[in-house]
């Protein structure tokens, strides 16, 4: 029984679809972010950045236990245990480790500066709105671009590269972006919203969530707790 560590964000549903992909056993303990629960001791040992997901797998590579944070090398290590969503040949690999590297690199920080300044940023700054905002739809272009030249992020066939990106793009709205005008892209997202497994994957966590409005949860998550050093 794998144990992830999370909360219902694009990050943590990441983990949440692989492993309902996967048909693995796991425990989703819920690691309340915007109560502070990312800096209690116990997290911080198996997540020293103090960012969720993480998890725990008693049968790790070599029969012991194992822990992992950082979403990105949690979907590899779950790919590499279950033999699924990562092509076997290296060049069809290395195409979905770039596109993985992508989401990690570029939408996942990017967008999430773009909600950040677009909602809970407490003063509307219309210069971060709009270079977040132009960023989120250049990024957009990007992925509608590689859509109409392959089914899926990483080529012929879904995987992990496909897995992480779905969750960042569920807030379209909230980033600015009108769908219809990445149609490869709008396509490729349906498929995806469609399967069983993503839409268990969503679910997980997901009635803890609740809107960002106190101004301790703000500084939890944007002020001074951020930097303590824990």
């Amino acid at each position: 029984m794998i144990d992830v560590f999370s909360w219902p964000t694009p990050n943590g549903h990441k983990v949440h679809i692989m492993l309902e992909e996967c048909g693995l056993p796991y425990r989703a303990i819920p690691v309340n972010i915007g109560a502070g629960d990312q800096f209690k001791p116990e997290f911080l040992k198996i997540s020293p950045n103090n960012k969720i997901p993480a998890i725990t797998d008693p049968q790790g590579p070599d029969g012991k236990p194992i822990s992992l944070f950082e979403s990105g090398a949690i979907l590899v290590y779950l790919a590499a245990k279950t033999g699924k969503f990562m092509p076997a040949s290296d060049r069809a690999k290395y195409a979905v480790l770039e596109w993985l590297m992508f989401q990690m690199g570029s939408v996942g920080p990017m967008l999430g500066q773009t909600h950040h300044f677009r909602m809970y940023a407490p003063e509307k700054l219309e210069y971060a709105i709009n270079r977040y905002s132009n960023e989120a739809k250049r990024l957009y272009g990007v992925i509608d671009k590689r859509l109409s030249q392959n089914a899926w992020l990483g080529g012929a066939d879904y995987s992990i590269a496909d897995i992480a990106t779905f969750p960042w793009l569920r807030s379209w709205e909230n980033q600015g972006i009108v769908l219809a005008d990445y149609p490869h892209l709008k396509a490729w997202f349906d498929k995806i919203a469609d399967r069983p497994a993503v839409q268990r994957g969503v679910k997980v966590l997901a009635d803890l969530r609740r809107p960002i409005t106190g101004d301790k949860e703000r500084e939890i998550l944007f002020g001074k707790t951020q930097y303590e050093r824990h």
